[in-house]
């Protein structure tokens, strides 16, 4: 059987764009189900300006609590070195950060251009290299952008091609705002695979126009090895209009199951934890298999 790692974003990503401002403890609480439910790489917390994306504000205080394990690892995203240091002070296992492909959006959503966040990269890199960190790079609007529209593949190639100058550990491919279709997948990676060939692969969509499954199956076919889902559904991009919800985990590892893919993860156990996201926020989250069950049918976690 082969194996995909599923990268749990339901804390950061997942909360970061929600009315119901959740508490240190329910964040806590959260993360700690979802570890119940088999969860192994979990980005918990983000650095950032608190005045802009105010429901990560207690990041300090979640990794204070979180459930210290040898076989947990928690991803703190970081847009500069100020967060960069943050996280690094606080004991975070790995760090995202984060070039937006477009020049426009990377302007909304981190106050400078792609240009200057790549360099900011090298910066976060050489320290990530010193302190012994493992770095990712999260390639966001990679298939296409609200403000500037489609995402040519010259563009994001000359990107990556940027990005391959500071060597990261892993790449991620991000459709922040849910646009992109199979056939992008296989060849956006495949420009990845070209330019940075020692790198990992990871995948993050978003469900917004109902193709985040589907792209997954593609990404996987490619020959990524981890991807993004976040518990229930959750997730948006604040500085994005209609980034609705990343693909639901419990949605993603039924497929990978049905496929004869190991994931890791108990999928009646992460329904549960979608009743009790449910419960905090006072409404139905956008995952289906919460409403028809697994199949064949089994006795519900516990």
């Amino acid at each position: 059987m082969s194996r995909i790692e599923i990268v749990e974003v339901g804390p950061r990503d997942g909360l970061q764009n929600e009315k119901v401002q959740f508490s240190t403890e329910n964040k806590v609480a959260l993360i700690e189900r979802l570890i119940a439910a088999g969860a192994r790489r979990i980005e918990a917390v983000s650095f950032v300006n608190p005045k802009r994306v105010p429901q990560m504000a207690d990041a300090e205080a979640v990794m204070a609590a979180v459930p210290r394990r040898a076989d947990v690892k928690y991803i703190g995203l970081v847009m500069n070195a100020r967060g960069f240091e943050r996280a690094l002070a606080c004991g975070v296992d790995q760090v995202n950060c984060v070039v937006v492909a477009s020049d426009t959006f990377n302007r909304r959503n981190q106050g400078v251009g792609t240009d200057d966040s790549i360099k900011t990269l090298g910066e976060i890199a050489a320290a990530a290299r010193g302190a012994n960190m493992p770095l990712s790079v999260v390639v966001a609007a990679a298939f296409g952008c609200p403000f500037e529209g489609e995402m040519p593949i010259g563009r994001l190639v000359d990107v990556l091609d940027k990005i391959a100058e500071h060597a990261p550990r892993e790449v991620a491919l991000a459709d922040t705002i849910g646009v992109g279709a199979p056939n992008e997948v296989t060849e956006r990676f495949a420009a990845v695979k070209r330019l940075m060939p020692e790198a990992v692969l990871r995948a993050h969509f978003h469900n917004t126009r109902n193709t985040g499954l589907a792209n997954a199956y593609s990404a996987v076919a490619a020959g990524v090895t981890a991807l993004d889902a976040s518990v229930g559904g959750m997730g948006g991009c604040p500085f994005a209009p209609a980034a609705t919800g990343n693909i639901p985990t419990e949605d993603l590892c039924y497929m990978l199951e049905r496929m004869g893919v190991d994931t890791g993860l108990s999928v009646p156990a992460l329904i549960e934890v979608s009743r009790w996201l449910e419960a905090q926020l006072g409404r139905g989250v956008p995952a289906l298999l919460g409403r028809a069950g697994v199949f064949p049918p089994r006795e519900r976690a516990a």
